[in-house]
């Protein structure tokens, strides 16, 4: 169920009246652009208003005269797909606030100074994004954005997304219980249990990720293993 206090307003004029209804705002925006949403997964209150901040709702005669139903989901995403959705100052900043951490999080994990083959970390990609006064937009999916913060950082800091190949050997004592953690975290290329009962593989991940990679590897060995960047 969609939080009441994380709502947001989607708006529709129609002839002289407005319509509106409280939804999620991420599942409203992907809605929007025909994303694989339902309808009822991303209203708050299953009810179209005339003010939803007075609480003032839709007269059914009214509804049927403006979209040809009383059925408040078909008017629902009617509403969504062509009406506007409406931000206040609070969820902008929030949104805002989110967005950003998501997209900077994205690039971290993904990309690479092709240069030194090492990550970024987020406090440099932030720093980038800050010099090359590049905006995120609350209203627009993350995916979307990654794409445009990249071409902007790009003449400020070496980037670029990129997958490595991270040879690894486990002692006996570990690799049955560090065997199914390691192949969770990336694709495993290929893996072999040597006679000493060790374990040997190749794992496939997102460039960004290899210092949590190395890490999980040292947690689960207590430090006792072998990589190797390929």
């Amino acid at each position: 169920m969609v939080s009441l206090d994380e709502s947001l307003v989607a708006r529709l004029k129609k002839g002289s009246k407005h319509y509106e209804v409280l939804v999620d705002p991420d599942g409203a925006l992907e809605f929007k652009k025909g994303g694989n949403v339902k309808i009822e997964d991303i209203l708050a209150v299953e009810s179209i208003f005339e003010d939803s901040g007075r609480g003032d709702h839709a007269a059914e005669s009214d509804l049927t005269n403006a979209f040809q139903t009383d059925d408040v989901f078909e008017i629902a995403a009617y509403i969504i797909k062509h009406g506007e959705i409406q931000l206040t100052k609070e969820q902008r900043k929030h949104i805002l606030e989110e967005k950003t951490r998501q997209v900077i999080s994205t690039i971290a994990r993904n990309a690479i100074n092709p240069q030194t083959r090492a990550p970024h970390p987020p406090g440099r990609i932030e720093k980038a994004m800050e010099e090359a006064k590049v905006h995120i937009d609350p209203l627009k999916g993350v995916d979307e954005q990654v794409n445009i913060v990249m071409k902007a950082i790009r003449p400020i800091i070496p980037i670029r997304f990129e997958e490595v190949e991270i040879a690894v050997k486990i002692p006996s004592e570990y690799a049955g219980k560090s065997y199914g953690d390691i192949a969770k975290f990336g694709t495993m290329l290929r893996d072999n249990w040597e006679n000493d009962g060790s374990w040997v593989a190749v794992v496939k991940i997102p460039a960004g990720m290899q210092n949590d990679f190395y890490g999980l590897v040292n947690h689960l060995t207590k430090g006792d293993a072998e990589t190797k960047l390929l």
